[in-house]
């Protein structure tokens, strides 16, 4: 049995789309472990402009019509059938839609994962034309899947109000700590965020005026945002009408060493988000040692409270922002926050393992597989 990763795009890690990032890397691990993979991609430029992989990847056209597919992409995922499941990446997609319409009628297996797309916050975002977009053609969409793969127990109840199913199936993600030492700067607490600047989707607006309610007990506290997007200028306007501006360093985009160098010289992580599928900046945070202030729409808040890994609250709301720094402060002072960051690291090492998680995803992939 082969794996196809179906993706927009490349899988470029080298990208502030979390997506990539975690395809890239179940890919990496499947292939390292023996299995067959590949990644497909529909990409307007088919230039293979990526880092070096260790997997195959396939980049098809795409056309200015969103539910088109070629024929390249047709003869292709006919030569593998019999031999391979799909798996998509992602939700409310048009190309897919005419993917997985293909795939039925050849009666080739394939499952969902949506990353997100199918939490109850998100599915609020453009809330009728997604309402209709749904009934038209996602909908046919998870009909066709043999699974809905999902990360965290908001995307089941997300899906379950819109979408009654038995077909769902959690598996996080693996992840695998980097080989770098680093240490927070002693004598500064300074939170970090690092993913793409959208306000909604991360819950932004919440951690600026939480830091903003915060800084004003801990003036010397500093809030640094490690990433790009749009609405990083909408973000500076917020600062700086708090008067927080000198208090708020706006890094842009790193990545690589750069990124995690950066993020290893915090005191904490913060992740406000209001919907996620499962923020890999969590988990490189975490395995740097950071504790984490996270919202449960992370889907991390189960972990990080059952390793005590820092500190988890229900909405992600300002106050609730500023209640977590405090309390993750005051355990800073008192010299307690370093095992928190310990207890961290552990949870990566544990909780996050690929060995563990692959185990899962070649049983998932078997039901797939075998499913009528």
């Amino acid at each position: 049995m082969e794996i196809i990763h179906l993706v927009l795009g490349k899988a470029n890690p080298a990208r502030m789309n979390g997506v990539n990032k975690v395809v890239h890397e179940l890919a990496t691990q499947q292939q390292q472990a023996g299995h067959a993979v590949e990644v497909w991609g529909f990409s307007a430029n088919q230039i293979h402009d990526y880092p070096e992989r260790t997997y195959t990847t396939r980049l098809y056209g795409a056309s200015r019509n969103p539910f088109w597919v070629g024929a390249s992409w047709k003869q292709a995922i006919l030569a593998r059938k019999e031999k391979a499941v799909v798996q998509f990446h992602g939700g409310f997609i048009p190309r897919f839609y005419a993917a997985a319409r293909f795939l039925q009628q050849h009666k080739i297996p394939y499952l969902v994962t949506p990353h997100g797309n199918y939490n109850s916050h998100a599915l609020q975002r453009n809330r009728l034309a997604k309402q209709v977009y749904f009934k038209l053609f996602e909908q046919k969409i998870l009909s066709g899947a043999r699974a809905v793969h999902v990360l965290g127990k908001s995307e089941i109840d997300g899906l379950q109000a819109i979408f009654p199913n038995q077909k769902s199936v959690m598996i996080p993600y693996g992840f695998s700590a980097p080989d770098l030492s680093t240490e927070p700067i002693d004598n500064a607490f300074i939170i970090g965020f690092c993913g793409r600047l959208d306000i909604d989707h991360k819950g932004l607006d919440w951690l600026v005026e939480g830091f903003a309610q915060f800084h004003k007990t801990v003036p010397t506290a500093r809030l640094w945002l490690i990433g790009d997007g749009p609405h990083r200028q909408l973000l500076k306007k917020m600062v700086d009408q708090r008067g927080i501006q000198h208090r708020v360093t706006f890094w842009g985009s790193r990545f690589g060493d750069e990124k995690l160098q950066l993020l290893g010289l915090c005191s904490i992580f913060v992740h406000s988000s209001r919907y996620e599928g499962l923020p890999v900046s969590v988990l490189e945070a975490a395995s740097l040692g950071l504790p984490c202030l996270v919202s449960e729409a992370t889907n991390v808040g189960d972990a990080i409270r059952s390793f005590d890994a820092g500190y988890v609250i229900a909405k992600g709301t300002a106050p609730q922002v500023a209640e977590g720094l405090s309390v993750l402060h005051e355990q800073w002072q008192t010299g307690k926050l370093a095992q928190l960051g310990k207890n961290a690291r552990t949870m990566v090492d544990k909780h996050f393992n690929w060995s563990r998680q692959l185990k899962q995803f070649h049983e998932l992939y078997q039901q797939v597989w075998h499913a009528n």
